[in-house]
């Protein structure tokens, strides 16, 4: 091991970025350490690079030197900490990036904690602890799955890995459809091109209630992480050089037959736009469509094949302005009927619509999209959640559930009833969506929906866009729009619009700051409304666990929900207004509803920039 500590000085004034109680000399041995322990030499050439810019000695290079050494502060702040989204974060070198290493360490740890609460493989007869590692075509991601099967394989389990870059919902499936006991997904879903992730899925033996299949929650995070932080370096970790099995494309084929077994068998007159955002879903969506009876359906060629480098969209993520302007181009020139969207894992779908009204409540945006918009997720969310609903009770489903997270739209609990189904509230993510007794139907906000728990127990942006595509297309049969169907939805039970206000920071304390402003003050008014109530959600809320946020609620209905995102540096301000309509009200009338429900959603995001400061 290299010695670094001899002729440091650790003046403040030498390097102002470096704390001076650390001691520099023990903290770049550190660094070292984790050189000698890697075993990726890409990783390790960039650490030895960072730190010898930052050992230079050159009075000249003080500017490098300092960066260089704040970098390596950085990425050595800590483990990359795992948790119920399980590990997402920059691809780099170091302990707190995505890197081989930290994959090696996680997927031990994985292992060790299955062999704890299955006992150990063959022990006793019972069978090795399953589990299926899937990945999407982000930079290291086949690596980083390969690297995962040889840890798990030489730990003594039955390995399982996808044949190749696939969405999300296929490995969520293939964790029920294979009875594995755990599932790991490699991707970073709609995250920028230089993020990567490690989603984690338990079922089998471990998790057998309605949760089966699903993604982590506590307590299985903090025992896997408990596991993970008892392994020693990566180098010293175990992998085998062969003993997984790679799985043949027969497993797309039946998760293919499982969406297609949602089919409504109606003849197809629909014109369908599709892009896959360079993601892995454009293939699997082409072969739903297809072989659900959809003949035209018009990919974004540009956007069809997987690219880790996203390169026609600034974030891959539909809900971003500019993401979608190649496929609503696409779609105003072939004179669709629709545009689907899935993100690059294709575990979301986002849908866009012509609404020869929008121009009436959304204005300039009109002008950009020639009348095309966006729906927004709760739209999709209650559609969706109607059609399943009454697909429900056709089929005798009593005491079926509709849930979605808290942020989401509170139409959802009105389409319920209306149904007599039940109707749940979970905290944001799928991970508690999914594990609703007798789900039904169930989905969040942010282009997430479940339309298949039976199957999948997570969000499936693909059997989704199905529904969807099927759900136009009876509607265009009868000379109708989805627009058409919300405005039938608002009739029954009151319009609900919503809409987001996101603020993303580079530096991650503002974001706990702009919690800690908020709950010491906040606004007293929203839009002229008197605020009737603030709920600090760290408390628990109608039964919810704790967690990180404020719901503002004021005296005409309104509400404002705030929280830092679980999955970007954001934090996200979830708004939702509701006014009453007539039952008998017009195309007309609900033309003026919407104007007055986008006018005052304006006004409450103008007065909650100005709470949160941004």
């Amino acid at each position: 091991m290299t010695d670094r500590t001899a002729g440091y000085r650790t003046d403040p004034a030498d390097d102002p970025t470096f704390d001076p109680g650390t001691d520099r000399g023990a903290f770049l041995e550190r660094v070292t350490a984790w050189i000698d322990d890697d075993v990726d030499a890409g990783d390790q050439d960039e650490l030895r690079h960072l730190l010898d810019l930052a050992d230079s000695p050159d009075p000249r290079k003080h500017d490098v030197r300092a960066a260089a050494l704040a970098e390596l502060q950085d990425r050595f702040s800590g483990p990359l900490e795992f948790g119920t989204a399980g590990l997402r974060g920059r691809m780099a070198a170091g302990p707190h990036r995505m890197n081989r290493a930290v994959v090696i360490r996680a997927a031990a740890g994985l292992g060790a904690y299955l062999l704890d609460a299955l006992g150990p493989a063959g022990a006793g007869g019972a069978a090795r602890p399953r589990v299926v590692v899937g990945f999407d075509a982000r930079h290291r991601s086949r690596a980083f799955a390969v690297d995962s099967a040889a840890v798990l394989t030489a730990a003594g389990l039955d390995v399982l890995v996808l044949p190749t870059a696939l969405p999300t919902p296929v490995l969520a499936f293939a964790v029920r459809h294979l009875g594995a006991d755990a599932g790991v997904m490699v991707t970073a879903s709609h995250n920028p091109p230089a993020d990567n992730g490690y989603k984690v899925y338990l079922g089998g033996r471990v998790v057998t209630d309605s949760g089966q299949g699903a993604q982590i929650v506590p307590p299985y995070d903090a025992r896997i992480a408990a596991a993970i932080a008892a392994v020693g370096p990566a180098r010293s970790v175990p992998r085998a050089g062969t003993g997984w099995t790679v799985l043949d494309r027969e497993i797309v084929g039946a998760y293919v037959r499982s969406v297609l077994a949602l089919s409504d068998g109606a003849p197809r007159r629909l014109k369908v736009v599709t892009t896959a955002l360079h993601g892995v879903g454009g293939e699997t969506v082409a072969r739903v469509l297809r072989d659900a009876g959809f003949t035209t359906v018009i990919p974004v060629e540009e956007q069809l094949d997987p690219n880790p480098d996203f390169p026609s969209v600034a974030f891959p993520n539909p809900e971003e302005p500019g993401a979608m302007d190649l496929a609503l181009a696409v779609a105003q020139d072939s004179a669709a009927d629709v545009v689907l969207a899935n993100d690059p894992d294709a575990d979301r779908c986002a849908v866009a619509v012509f609404d020869p009204r929008v121009g009436t409540y959304q204005g300039a945006e009109t002008a950009r999209s020639n009348g095309w918009r966006m729906l927004h997720g709760d739209e999709v969310g209650a559609l969706l959640g109607d059609d399943v609903a009454r697909r429900a009770v056709a089929s005798g489903a009593a005491g079926g559930v509709l849930a979605c997270s808290v942020v989401s739209s509170r139409l959802l609990g009105k389409i319920a009833a209306a149904h007599g189904l039940g109707f749940a509230t979970t905290l944001t993510g799928f991970k508690w969506i999914s594990r609703v007794d007798g789900l039904v139907f169930g989905y969040e906000e942010a282009l997430g929906y479940c339309v298949d728990p039976a199957h999948v127990r997570d969000k499936d942006g693909i059997s989704a866009a199905l529904l969807v595509a099927q759900l136009a297309n009876r509607l265009r049969a009868e000379g109708r729009t989805l627009v058409d169907a919300l405005d039938d939805l608002a009739r029954a039970h009151g319009l609900h619009v919503s809409d987001q206000l996101s603020a993303r920071f580079t530096d991650l304390d503002r974001i706990g700051e702009t919690m800690t402003h908020l709950r010491a003050a906040p606004p007293r008014t929203l839009a002229g409304a008197g605020v009737s109530d603030v709920t600090d959600l760290s408390a628990g809320l109608d039964g919810l666990p704790p967690t990180d946020g404020v719901r503002i609620l004021t005296a005409d209905g309104t509400r404002v929900i705030v929280r830092p995102s679980g999955t970007e540096p954001k934090v996200k301000c979830y708004l939702e207004v509701v006014l009453p309509v007539a039952p008998d009200a017009s195309h007309d009338d609900l033309t003026a509803a919407r104007a007055a429900a986008r006018d005052r959603l304006d006004r409450v995001k103008a007065d909650m920039q100005r709470a949160l400061g941004l």
